[in-house]
């Protein structure tokens, strides 16, 4: 026990920082949701404000085919959110893809997928 003592400060230094990252809230269409409308845009909400310019979303359908406008969009109001526009949607599975840069940073990325019309 007493080896675990001189690294307990650098423990407690180290914890914040593990939350300091931006990372998905919520989407809209939701994560792994069925819609029976197909969407105009992908809207992202993070736990932490986006650098815009190194901030990306790109939405693909089943076949790899991008099918978003290619130019995400952060803010203006609010910081943590992010929008892209989709062209017209068939129904089918598509995937979303994001990667983000908080303004602490740091870099994250991540994957889901949502339905449309099925």
């Amino acid at each position: 026990m007493r080896t675990m003592i001189p690294f307990l400060p650098l423990l407690l230094l180290a914890a914040p920082t593990a939350g300091a990252h931006a990372f998905l809230d919520h989407a809209n269409p939701r994560v792994g949701n069925a819609v029976q409308t197909a969407p105009r845009e992908v809207t992202l909400w993070f736990t932490q404000d986006l650098e815009p310019a190194f901030s990306t979303i790109e939405v693909h359908d089943a076949s790899g085919a991008r099918v978003d406008s290619g130019k995400a969009s952060v803010g203006p109001g609010d910081r943590k959110v992010m929008h892209v526009s989709l062209k017209p949607l068939r129904p089918g599975t598509y995937k979303v893809s994001w990667r983000v840069l908080s303004v602490d940073t740091h870099t994250t990325e991540g994957t889901f997928t949502f339905r449309v019309g099925e």
